[in-house]
């Protein structure tokens, strides 16, 4: 998604020759850069799905009833924008970075989060608690495991990754035929498959996103580098805990 360079050629600070060390602590201080700017992003997209819930919901409703606001956000015309304004902000981001200063970046990448949490509000209207909570945790533990082997090892994973987004083409074309066909059986192997494709990409993307680091950049560049690294990985365990929930979730 990023174009910055991520040969990290530059291996020079001004005047001085890099040590190995100063290298390491360099690139440890940019990864922490990238998990909390994703985490933050994930704890702003909860809990705009949790608030928009007890907007939308009648309390104590069972069925659940919709408010005034929930029948404006899921049953008008108003839902198609709260569908496609995460992708349109997506966009902007992958479109714009070169112009973007890293302040501009890391905010924009805020409003996705808090745009992405307004449409999954709706998971918790489909799903029950216990469900989200499940998927969601299982989620974080695979995650941080393939993140982790991502950043360690010594394997170049370029290969799985090209391999990676020729079948994530394929699961975006038989998600598109899903919408027109609907089969159980679709839906599951479109889940299964992206599963597999996300966890997958969570490795090769950490990988990637560590050699994007190179010890001369500036804090601006730094900045960006950063937050594009964090949204790639976002969207990783975003869309690795959608396919879970339609695995395993129990509907209300």
């Amino acid at each position: 998604m990023s174009n910055f360079d991520r040969n990290a050629a530059n291996r020079f600070a001004t005047g001085i020759t890099r040590t190995d060390s100063a290298f390491d602590q360099g690139l440890r201080s940019y990864m922490i850069g990238v998990y909390n700017y994703m985490a933050l992003g994930l704890a702003i997209t909860g809990l705009v799905a949790y608030s928009v819930f007890l907007t939308a919901v009648v309390p104590g409703s069972n069925p659940l009833m919709l408010t005034s606001v929930g029948q404006a956000l899921f049953e008008s015309p108003l839902r198609w924008v709260v569908m496609l304004a995460p992708l349109a902000i997506v966009m902007a981001l992958s479109f714009g970075q070169s112009r973007m200063s890293g302040a501009t970046t890391r905010i924009v990448f805020l409003v996705y989060s808090a745009l992405m949490g307004l449409f999954l509000s709706s998971v918790l209207l489909i799903y029950t608690a216990t469900s989200v909570a499940n998927a969601f945790f299982i989620t974080a533990a695979t995650f941080g495991a393939l993140s982790l082997y991502g950043y360690t090892t010594k394997r170049s994973l370029s290969a799985m990754g090209h391999f990676l987004f020729m079948a994530l083409i394929g699961l975006v074309i038989a998600s598109f035929v899903g919408i027109f066909v609907h089969s159980s059986g679709l839906q599951i192997g479109i889940s299964m498959a992206a599963v597999l494709i996300f966890a997958g990409l969570t490795a090769w993307d950490t990988q990637a996103i560590k050699e994007m680091y190179a010890e001369g950049d500036g804090y601006d560049v730094t900045t960006k580098k950063s937050v594009f690294g964090a949204l790639q990985l976002y969207l990783d365990f975003i869309n690795i805990f959608i396919a879970l929930l339609r695995l395993t979730g129990n509907r209300r």
